[in-house]
């Protein structure tokens, strides 16, 4: 009887995650590897041929730094299979930076633009275009409007979206009155931990939580990059690795000093 309830309410999730796509029950997703973190998306995996919304709270709401380095992580696998474009507002994006992560640099495009309304405009034209498998873009906020312009131009070619969202230093995050991206994450780095037994720092570490997820749940994890800035890869495997379920929000900072 469990395995039929399981069965059922999987089938109902697929159904409720097709008609939030507009219909589209083909819909592809790219797992994390991780049940703790796949079971609360839709499908099993991050939804692709959607756009996504990543945030930070405080100083990385201007800098974007633990945002940027997370979608650049999760973009990585899907930058492998085409062309990679990243629309920028501040001249500021580090391509070794990104190469050290293991996004492949050699599949990046990168494109200025002279503001938020640009930068979606390009990043609309991007993701139409053929070849290009995934755009990540900053922006202050997206509207409604502009939030359903993105996701028919992901459905046109299933490409992926991430949108950082970043305002301009010394302005306040603005907050939308809705979204309709996939998902949003809110990301900070974490404190990392060498290897037992050696010294010095360890992967870098990122404090994220899942704050709105269509057809899915939210969720609070401790993720690291374990492969960052290392010559010894593991080819298929997702560059982010589960280190903890932070479970309740509020034991996060106490939990993340004391994960494995």
């Amino acid at each position: 009887m469990s395995d039929f309830r399981g069965g059922a309410l999987a089938a109902l999730r697929a159904e409720i995650a097709a008609l939030e796509a507009g219909g589209r029950a083909d819909c592809d997703f790219l797992p994390f590897g991780d049940p703790a973190v796949d079971g609360l998306l839709p499908g099993g995996g991050l939804p692709l041929g959607r756009w996504h919304e990543i945030t930070g709270g405080g100083l990385e709401a201007e800098t974007s730094a633990a945002p940027a380095a997370f979608a650049a992580l999760m973009a990585a696998p899907l930058a492998a299979r085409g062309e990679a474009v990243w629309v920028f507002r501040r001249d500021d994006l580090f391509a070794p930076g990104l190469a050290g992560l293991g996004f492949p640099a050699e599949k990046l495009i990168q494109v200025c633009a002279r503001d938020a309304a640009e930068a979606l405009s390009i990043m609309e034209d991007a993701l139409s275009t053929l070849g290009v498998a995934a755009v990540i873009g900053e922006a202050e906020d997206v509207d409604l409007t502009a939030g359903r312009r993105l996701q028919l131009a992901c459905e046109k070619r299933g490409s992926t979206a991430f949108v950082l969202r970043r305002s301009p230093f010394g302005e306040r995050m603005k907050r939308g009155a809705g979204s309709a991206a996939a998902t949003r994450w809110r990301v900070a780095s974490a404190p990392s931990e060498p290897p037992a037994g050696e010294f010095g720092l360890g992967a870098p570490r990122f404090e994220v939580a899942l704050e709105r997820c269509r057809g899915g749940r939210t969720g609070a994890f401790l993720f690291e990059a374990p492969e960052a800035y290392s010559l010894e890869t593991t080819d298929g495997a997702h560059p982010l690795r589960l280190v903890a379920d932070l479970g309740d929000r509020q034991l996060a900072p106490a939990q993340h000093r004391h994960a494995a």
